[in-house]
């Protein structure tokens, strides 16, 4: 059964062209309250684990290993880290399930087979 108050979702964006897309949607339409950090723009701040209830954590062309050349990655894993801890709702998308992995666990390694996908046809 749903509270009366929204939840606080918040949105961790790595990359301008990776947006929550339908997840927005759906959010927006149950009237939940809905912040974003932009961790591509200049002076983006973390939220502190208090400040929301359920933590999104996108997409991204990067890999949760880049700290050297991205050093907001180690900040983002220990909010992750904490947010995990505390109990919150977390979901990672894509480069967002390696950064919980990384979060959760001392090491994430590439895998020696490359990830391969094709269209599947309902019989």
């Amino acid at each position: 059964m749903r509270g009366v108050h929204p939840m606080r979702v918040h949105v961790l964006q790595h990359v301008p062209f990776e947006g929550p897309g339908s997840i927005a949607a759906w959010l927006t339409a149950r009237q939940e309250v809905v912040t974003t950090t932009r961790l591509f723009e200049a002076g983006a701040v973390l939220p502190p684990v208090s400040a929301f209830d359920v933590l999104i954590v996108l997409g991204g062309p990067m890999s949760a290993n880049d700290e050297a050349a991205l050093p907001w990655l180690r900040p983002e894993k220990r909010l992750l880290r904490k947010a995990i801890r505390s109990g919150k709702a977390v979901l990672g998308i894509c480069l967002g399930a390696q950064l919980m992995a990384a979060a959760s666990s001392p090491a994430i390694f590439r895998n020696p087979t490359a990830e391969t996908s094709s269209p599947s046809r309902a019989e």
